[in-house]
């Protein structure tokens, strides 16, 4: 089968490659796709240069990859099943993530891949390959920072970096969820996220929104231009203020450590109480997912896809990716 490939860590331009290489056997838990799109988002870009260096010692390869196939997200038709597998059948369109909270390559942009039964959903049927392709990672990290389940009506939400892939779902759970939502980003991705349901939006290339007046019940700060002690004036009582940790490929944060000491940091100085933490092993993914396709299936949560790229033009779609002036996820099209 035909896969995007890198032996090495480095520069987009110089490491990634197409080759053949061994379709994937699915093990009794997994189930084997035939991959139609594959999404891009920045963990996909660290996996592939190596950086923060912390990233290799935590799991992704000292020296190399440990998986030389990059991509974690995937939309496309069941090829087969593992023993064990109750869910999926051979045909069934289905979407979802090829890992989650592990770092590295997660195999996903070949024309094949083995997904864990819990990190797959069914695809609706109006949503297009490319669109589904285009939620799974950014969906579960949104659920894990969120907490939608969590917000009530008419709760305040601010979420800073609205307009990003992870942002843009906020946005639109948190509706769901019933909430008010403010969205902060800059100038020409505003009307998209009005588009997308906020109740108001900030640009911050006008105005700082730790200042506009407003409170909240919760901050989301997405794109990690914040911080805990700026956010808690505009906190109501018990109100709560949560970091992604995004570095703004590299350029943010160091080359060795990255967001980690900032993620650490924020932990200690908090104020979080234990009720609002989770147990990462015990993440309810496969009801994430189910939730997600509900979601989807409804028109509640709107994928929004800016750029689609062949297979064949993966490191211009990288680079699309790192400029970061696209509005909207891009997309590999793997059957083109």
């Amino acid at each position: 089968m035909r896969a995007v490939v890198q032996r090495r860590y480095g520069p987009i331009d110089e490491v990634l490659i197409i080759q053949d290489v061994d379709k994937p056997v699915p093990r009794d838990n997994e189930v084997l796709v035939r991959v139609r799109a594959s999404a891009l988002h920045p963990d996909v870009w660290h996996a592939i240069v190596g950086l923060p260096l912390i990233y290799r010692v935590m799991g992704a390869g000292l020296r190399r990859p440990k998986q030389p196939v990059p991509g974690m997200d995937v939309a496309g038709v069941v090829e087969a099943i593992g023993g064990n597998v109750t869910r999926f059948k051979e045909g069934d369109a289905v979407f979802g993530a090829t890992m989650f909270m592990r770092l590295g390559n997660g195999a996903a942009l070949a024309e094949y891949a083995s997904v864990r039964e819990d990190l797959l959903a069914h695809k609706p049927a109006h949503v297009t390959f490319e669109a589904a392709a285009s939620v799974p990672t950014p969906a579960l990290i949104t659920f894990m920072n969120l907490r939608p389940d969590r917000i009530g009506t008419n709760q305040h939400v601010l979420i800073n970096g609205a307009g990003g892939n992870v942002g843009s779902l906020a946005v639109q759970m948190a509706k769901a969820s019933g909430a008010r939502v403010t969205g902060v980003d800059r100038t020409d991705k505003l009307a998209m996220i009005r588009s997308l349901g906020a109740d108001h939006v900030i640009d911050h290339t006008k105005h700082d929104f730790t200042r506009v007046g407003e409170h909240y019940d919760l901050v989301l700060d997405v794109a990690s231009t914040s911080s805990h002690q700026a956010c808690k004036p505009i906190l109501k009582p018990g109100g709560r203020y949560w970091v992604i940790g995004h570095d703004h490929f590299g350029t943010a944060t160091g080359r060795v450590f990255g967001s980690i000491p900032r993620m650490i940091g924020f932990m200690l100085s908090s104020d979080f109480r234990k009720s609002e933490k989770l147990d990462l092993r015990s993440a309810p993914v496969a009801q994430w997912m189910e939730t997600l396709r509900s979601q989807l299936d409804s028109g509640a949560v709107t994928p929004i896809v800016g750029k689609v790229f062949p297979l064949r033009e993966i490191t211009a779609a990288m680079r699309c990716l790192v400029e970061g002036q696209t509005v909207g996820r891009i997309v590999v099209a793997v059957d083109s």
